[in-house]
């Protein structure tokens, strides 16, 4: 017991355990798959009609901690559906850039169109704040209503995580697990 006790504190005191240390206001890149696969779901099941569900509404189950998820077309250029956002909404997106002039839209376009979906790092404001910040998002495709182009995102603000790293989170948590023998 002293042993186990011992190892956790100068685990800690080593910085060993940095997920005990993380912001518990912060979401994380397992929570952000899962609210794009919800969401991608609940569009798939509610049709166009679901769009309106992802609008002007900070308090809906598609806003936590500091994240979001907005839906957006990519071939009509616009976006949908903005919880937080809602001045973005009908407005075209392909060439809005980021503070670094990165073409975030398009990159976002291209990651959602594989078929396991992918993660972009590009730069915006916290919710509630002026400044930008490195923000990393993950886009997965969802057919809405047959329109093919229809792209669900939400993202996490990570200064440490690389799209590499992400993008194999990623496929890990949509692959099943194998049972132990």
């Amino acid at each position: 017991m002293q042993k186990t006790v011992l190892f956790t504190s100068l685990a800690l005191l080593l910085g060993a355990a940095p997920t005990l240390a993380a912001d518990p206001n912060a979401a994380t890149p397992d929570e952000v798959i899962t609210k794009v696969y919800e969401a991608v779901q609940h569009l798939n099941a509610k049709g166009l009609a679901g769009f309106t569900d992802f609008n002007n509404n900070k308090d809906a189950r598609w806003v936590w901690k500091d994240s979001y998820v907005f839906v957006y077309s990519c071939r009509d250029n616009v976006m949908l559906g903005h919880p937080l956002r809602p001045d973005l909404v009908g407005k075209p997106i392909l060439q809005m850039r980021d503070d670094k002039d990165k073409p975030l839209f398009q990159e976002l376009c291209k990651a959602g169109a594989d078929a396991d979906g992918g993660w972009v790092e590009y730069w915006w404001p916290k919710p509630g704040e002026g400044r930008a910040s490195r923000k990393i998002s993950y886009a997965h495709s969802a057919e809405v209503s047959f329109k093919p182009d229809i792209q669900v995102g939400a993202g996490i603000y990570d200064d440490k995580m690389s799209v590499e790293e992400l993008d194999k989170l990623a496929l890990q948590l949509k692959s099943p697990k194998k049972a132990a023998p």
